[in-house]
């Protein structure tokens, strides 16, 4: 559900109207409800409301400061994977004791502001990294408490790009080798091995695969208990997808959190949760206004003022966006199949192939639905475009969040070397 409807024949974001807002600002732009950011993650929250858990919304789906704000507001944590991406959890007022911090390749100066700024955990790839952190740590005179990311090798279902649980990804540690890796780390100085992680993808819309891996959690939970190692926590990551195709269902939290209870419930352990794209996706959109059309041979094209610069996933991952017009009266027309491309010189800037839509033409507004996660944040300046901006709407009211740079700010990031 989101908060994106038509209100006298006109899209709104919740009560801003989408035209004001793009004479206002612009396009494109992106704009996030509010209103939706919040229901889903308490909706999320309640499916695990009888447990003892800790919701870390993943920063790496929508890492506006405004967006953490909003979610740390009802009680979210935060799961980084960058200094940058942590200092953003900060910046937003999100306490250290609700931060994980993930990924392949932290450097001992990432470790350390970490450890200064007082985060729940690290989640641990690798044995160079655990011995890292460990001199890190020590040198610091603090203790890093940890989680090793254990791959289960279970296929997630999902597009190869986005699924990470494979033995053939750069994504965490063998299971067969993690026993020996908690041994190891209960011999270092300034580790705690407390917990276990696990993440095997994104856009997961079968929650067999998530049934697979945690049943291989639980296993692996026993053993370590088995061998002497005090487990009080479990990380399950996140994945569950959302519906970018009105007719795509993907499961609810209530079902998925049911198989989370069935498989880790009995653990007594802490439960973490790092999900992403489900609180965002459907929260945002990207809004663009129609250049030119034209039609080549038996093709017509769309060319909007939004591309792949903006909006990359259509053709980085090829997926699929819902187009709808601003015009509830033009989304009513008969609809003929088109490309929507943008203005970058490639042939692979594309928004939509052979999408039936209704004959768009110079100056119409059309929205990108679910466009409020991995959007913006992959967003660039390539053909020297200036970088999109991002808007915050709650009821009435609308922020500039995030605002468009001018040309001149664009040239004057850059520098001449003296001899030039």
């Amino acid at each position: 559900m989101h908060h994106f409807s038509y209100h006298r024949g006109i899209l709104h974001a919740e009560n801003v109207s989408l035209p004001a807002l793009a004479d206002e600002v612009g396009t494109p732009l992106y704009c996030y409800s509010t209103a939706t950011l919040e229901r889903h993650y308490n909706v999320f929250a309640e499916a695990f409301s009888p447990s003892q858990a800790l919701i870390c919304y993943s920063i790496k789906a929508n890492s506006n400061i405004a967006v953490l704000r909003t979610l740390g507001q009802l009680g979210a944590g935060m799961d980084v994977v960058s200094e940058g991406e942590l200092r953003r959890a900060r910046a937003a007022g999100i306490p250290g004791e609700r931060i994980v911090f993930s990924g392949v390749a932290k450097t001992k100066s990432e470790m350390a502001y970490a450890l200064d700024e007082g985060i729940f955990a690290f989640n641990v790839e690798s044995e160079a990294e655990l011995r890292a952190l460990s001199e890190v740590a020590t040198a610091k005179g603090r203790t890093a408490r940890i989680a090793f990311r254990v791959n289960p090798d279970v296929d997630a279902k999902t597009h190869h790009k986005i699924s990470t649980g494979r033995a053939e990804h750069k994504f965490g540690v063998p299971w067969e080798a993690a026993p020996g890796l908690y041994d190891l780390a209960a011999k270092l100085p300034r580790v705690e091995a407390e917990g276990v992680h696990m993440h095997i993808g994104s856009q997961i819309t079968d929650l067999e695969p998530f049934a697979n891996a945690f049943s291989v959690l639980a296993e692996l939970v026993g053993a370590l208990r088995g061998a002497g190692h005090t487990i009080r926590f479990v990380n399950v990551g996140g994945g569950l997808g959302v519906p970018y195709r009105e007719e795509q269902a993907p499961p609810r939290p209530e079902p998925y959190a049911a198989i989370v209870q069935e498989r880790l419930g009995g653990l007594g352990c802490k439960l973490l949760f790092e999900p992403g794209r489900l609180i965002s996706g459907n929260a945002g959109i990207l809004l663009t206004r129609v250049i030119y059309a034209k039609v080549t041979g038996t093709k017509r094209f769309v060319i909007v003022d939004a591309a792949m610069n903006d909006l990359i996933r259509p053709t980085l991952y090829d997926a699929y966006h819902a187009i709808w017009p601003v015009s509830e009266a033009q989304a009513q027309e008969y609809a003929v199949k088109q490309d929507v491309v943008g203005p970058v010189c490639e042939t692979g800037d594309f928004l939509a192939k052979d999408r039936p839509l209704p004959p768009l033409g110079e100056g119409d507004l059309v929205a990108f639905m679910t466009a409020g996660a991995y959007g913006a944040v992959q967003a660039s300046t390539y053909n020297s475009r200036l970088l999109v901006p991002e808007v915050l709407v709650k009821g009435s009211e609308w922020a500039l969040i995030r605002p468009r740079p001018s040309y001149d700010d664009m040239l004057r990031a850059e520098n001449m070397p003296p001899w030039l």
